[in-house]
């Protein structure tokens, strides 16, 4: 590998210095299939000759069998998985470094293929200019629509429009000035104003890195010119202080110290900070790190705060300008980039991380989608793969925010599935809603604990879940029976029933049957509160759903009971009709026939009806809830 540096040789010690001490630029590559993002970054990469000699070797024994008739094929710099060679595209998010004399960098060549928009949304999420290529022969494309709204809607304001393979259609400058022409007057719709036009070839090497003969008519930058010279991280340093705790480091009883990145903003010793969301407020008192204390810290740098008073901070918190806090809210509104095969569901609880803290979610019904080639907003009742949308999000605690259009770290977010732990959706958080500030949990005199004292037995959910047909309300009724005359205070909730009036008004889908279950977990929660025990009768064919009603009640205070019963059993026992409706195709979304039923992982009582009578079965629950201290 050969580099431009005589300091590599002369004093290397000097060379390492200085090359620590540029700055870095994180920008993303897009466009349309087959634009040329991945010749334009091997070219980049070529070009600073930062290619080890034994991969130009592999280069070039490659390009014998690539796309480029026996020429460099530079593109194979980058695509590095064997569908990307075989199919010649970019299919995954792929991050090359390099440097030249003045600047750092880390490229995201991301995919021109709608089907992986979510690689592109990864790829640009931290990425601070967009390259945005353009095949001079077919111009400006839907997905040079598309591709320029997500980077607009992910907050990079820095454009360069790539006007690429200008040989191949003569090195036309009107070409050039119409393509300049359309794309501005579509920027501009989104928002976007600092846009740089370069018309290049990425294959020739037409104005990457050296102005090009070839182009006489063009008087502006060369690409690497450009990319050297954008401004970096300036707008995040200016703004008010912002650190996520991300560990509470304690080496010593002497030492007790905050760590994590800061993501806005300055820092020095006696700066006040406010701990958001609890709202408490300290000094700092040094500014720590694992070389030395330093007299300032900024924006990107990881350092250990420690501060004057003995205050209650945790990994999650943000410790903000005590003059100017992040927000604090536990309900927002938001857009939303789904990147999951299975759709989005209304009410489903998720995990939503935002920095250092993750923290139960659920989404509402999108109040629109929006069609990223039009700019349109449609109506939606969910969100699939690769859809954009804005909901409205609900957590479980209050969270410390910024808007993301203000500071990206402390306003995206993923959303992440609590079963598999797969990422399922990203965002950016536009604004608390109102009625998370002026909302407050009334405090009662007469508690739980009161009702519990009154009563003479402990609170719980006794849930009942299988096929339709398996039996649940026929066992949930015997056993209310048995508790009555035990003198337990209970109510039985029955799926058929509740949808005669609480639920009346939800159908049979998956984001339906979500939100029949939330309902209910939260009146079952409502009820044990009041130091009932609850008999709930529900198929619920959705793990996630039945861990979400367990959560909404204390430890101890939820029994799960998996009545199971074979299909074909069920089918036999069919007294409503309703399996057989499901076969005929008049029943859609039937449980067991087209809509899938998640059996229970772990249930606290396993019932087997092909073994066990209603009476036996019955008998094994109360039996269950006696040795779990429910009732004696």
């Amino acid at each position: 590998m050969t580099v431009p540096s005589g300091l590599i040789a002369e004093d290397i010690e000097s060379y390492l210095d200085i090359h620590q001490h540029k700055s870095l630029l994180r920008f993303i590559t897009c466009g349309s299939v087959d634009d040329g993002k991945s010749t334009l970054i091997g070219r980049l990469l070529y070009e600073s000759h930062l290619v080890f000699e034994d991969h130009l070797e592999a280069l070039e024994a490659d390009s014998k069998t690539g796309t480029q008739g026996g020429e460099l094929d530079f593109a194979l710099l980058v695509d590095g998985l064997a569908a990307e060679r075989e199919q010649g595209i970019t299919i995954d998010v792929a991050y090359r470094f390099f440097s030249t004399e003045k600047r750092k960098f880390i490229v995201a060549d991301t995919p021109g293929h709608e089907q992986y928009t979510r690689n592109m949304v990864t790829g640009a999420s931290t990425a601070e200019a967009a390259v945005i290529l353009i095949d001079a022969r077919r111009g400006v494309l839907t997905q040079t629509r598309r591709h320029s709204f997500l980077v607009s809607l992910l907050g990079i304001r820095r454009i360069v429009v790539a006007v690429n393979k200008l040989d191949l259609v003569g090195y036309s400058r009107e070409v050039f000035e119409e393509i300049e022409a359309e794309y501005r007057d579509f920027a501009a719709r989104i928002g976007l104003t600092d846009i740089v036009c370069i018309p290049m070839s990425a294959l020739r090497g037409d104005n990457i890195t050296e102005p090009s003969p070839n182009t006489p008519w063009y008087h502006g930058p060369t690409l690497l010119g450009h990319l050297e010279t954008v401004p970096v991280g300036q707008h995040a340093k200016d703004g008010p202080f912002r650190m996520p705790v991300q560990w509470v480091n304690r080496p010593g009883h002497d030492f007790r110290g905050f760590s994590g990145v800061v993501v806005g903003g300055r820092v020095r010793p006696g700066d006040r900070v406010r701990v958001v969301p609890s709202g408490q407020q300290s000094t700092v008192t040094r500014v720590v790190t694992m070389d030395d204390d330093l007299d300032e810290a900024v924006a990107e740098q990881s350092v250990t705060l420690t501060l004057a008073d003995e205050i209650d901070i945790s990994r999650g918190d943000v410790l903000c300008a005590a003059d100017s806090p992040a927000g604090s809210a536990d309900q927002f509104e938001a857009h939303v980039v789904w990147m999951a095969e299975h759709e989005m569901l209304p009410g489903r609880p998720y995990l939503l991380k935002l920095g250092t803290r993750t923290v139960p979610a659920s989404l509402s019904r999108p109040k629109y989608r929006i069609d990223v080639n039009t700019l349109e907003h449609t109506a939606a009742t969910t969100l699939a793969l690769n859809e954009i949308g804005v909901c409205n999000l609900n957590l479980d605690r209050p969270i410390a925010f910024d808007p993301y259009a203000e500071n990206r770290d402390m306003g995206g977010f993923v959303l992440i599935d609590r079963l598999t732990n797969a990422t399922v959706g990203a965002g950016m958080l536009h604004f608390a809603l109102r009625r998370s500030q002026n909302v407050h949990w009334q405090a009662m005199d007469v508690d739980k604990a009161a009702h519990v004292e009154l009563k003479g037995h402990r609170p719980c959910v006794v849930w009942f879940t299988g096929l339709s047909g398996a039996g649940k309300s026929s066992i949930a009724n015997l056993v209310e029976k048995r508790l009555h005359a035990l003198g337990v205070h209970t109510t039985l909730l029955d799926g058929d029933n509740v949808r005669h009036g609480l639920n009346k008004d939800l159908g049979f889908t998956e984001a339906d049957r979500v939100e029949n279950i939330r309902r209910v977990g939260e009146v079952s929660r409502l009820m044990v509160n009041a130091g009932l025990v609850v008999l709930v009768s529900f198929i619920s064919p959705f793990r996630s759903e039945r861990r979400m009603a367990r959560d909404m009640v204390g430890e101890g205070e939820f029994c799960e009971v998996f009545v199971d019963t074979p299909l074909d059993v069920a089918e036999r026992r069919d007294v409503k009709g309703l399996y057989g409706k499901a076969r005929r195709g008049e029943l859609a979304n039937f449980t067991g026939i087209d809509s899938p039923y998640e059996v229970p992982e772990d249930p606290e009582i396993h019932i087997d009806t092909t073994a066990t009578s209603p009476e036996e079965a019955a008998q094994q629950v109360v039996v269950r809830l006696r040795e779990l201290g429910v009732i004696t």
